[in-house]
């Protein structure tokens, strides 16, 4: 497992990671998020040795990354995708990295198959797209078969074919009992794959929690309604705790009571409802809500509108 206490770093006067502790457990998919700079790939690269901490641990397996025998057999790691030297073929870039661990060609053979690179592992990696560098760069995460495997924006630059290849490689290693710490913007491909949550913003956690967890906690579920009889319904449900939103579809968003409450009060007014169900709050909803006041890089419209002026 992964676990971090009081992790902390100051580049001269500013705080990058404030503190942090968690722990990422075997057998799930959990997904780091926060804006940029956020903390996010400090706290990665604190976590394998890349960054010294200015002050607490980031220890893998209860060791730090640079202590451990032959860290290729327990961390496969993916920080940055366009890593690999540009005049080697995929192979020999394997090649290379697997003979540092004593780790066999037959390997390297099966981690470029299993990354779908088998028709361009001889070719150049300077020729290769971003997609096609992803892949490689997970391949060298997969060469050691560690228990632990942390990768920063793995789907960035992948097709629709390779983000569902890469949605199903990692449900199978968590599956296998592997620690997986994934982070990524893509709040579709973060409902579907992560079991568990880190959010982090101004180098402080935010949540740490199941995924359905931070999302309920962070948000609040709605009753859609519609109805010929718009008008009617709302003053039936109205109340002190009570909030109703119409839309331009003639629909209507209830907040505050449950769907029984909705359709008990309607029918006892005898007003016909053609649609009702409960809108749960989405991932990107608790992240927005979460990080609100926490996002460093922010864009107004009138910042967007007067840059596409000039």
């Amino acid at each position: 497992m992964i676990r971090v206490q009081s992790l902390t770093k100051h580049y001269g006067e500013r705080v990058a990671v404030n503190g942090i502790d968690f722990t990422v457990e075997p057998g799930t998919v959990t997904g780091f998020l926060g804006p940029n700079g956020a903390g996010k790939s400090t706290t990665m690269r604190m976590i394998v040795g890349l960054d010294r901490p200015t002050a607490g641990t980031a220890e893998v397996n209860g060791r730090a990354y640079a202590d451990l025998p032959a860290p290729l057999r327990e961390v496969g790691v993916l920080l940055d995708a366009r890593s690999a030297h540009r005049r080697r073929t995929a192979y020999k870039h394997l090649l290379a990295i697997a003979a540092t661990h004593a780790i066999g060609a037959a390997r390297v053979r099966e981690v470029i198959e299993i990354a779908g690179l088998d028709a361009v592992a001889d070719r150049r990696v300077g020729g290769f797209s971003l997609g096609m560098n992803q892949r490689l760069g997970i391949a060298a995460a997969l060469l050691g078969d560690p228990q632990t495997i942390i990768l920063d924006e793995p789907v960035n630059g992948l097709d629709p074919d390779g983000i569902l290849w890469i949605r199903g490689l990692l449900r199978q290693l968590a599956g296998e009992g592997k620690t997986v710490l994934l982070s990524s913007h893509l709040m579709s491909e973060m409902t579907q794959t992560a079991d568990h949550l880190l959010v982090i913003g101004r180098g402080t956690i935010l949540a740490d929690g199941p995924l359905h967890d931070v999302v309920a906690g962070a948000t609040r579920s709605v009753v859609r309604v519609r109805t010929r009889e718009v008008e009617r319904l709302m003053s039936t449900l109205a109340g002190p705790r009570v909030t109703m939103t119409t839309h331009a579809d003639g629909a209507v968003e209830v907040d505050g009571l449950a769907a029984e409450d909705v359709a008990r009060a309607a029918a006892d007014a005898g007003i016909v409802l053609y649609e009702i169900a409960t809108v749960e709050g989405s991932l990107e909803d608790a992240y927005l809500a979460l990080t609100a006041h926490d996002t460093e890089y922010r864009a107004t419209a009138q910042d967007a509108t007067e840059g596409a002026g000039r």
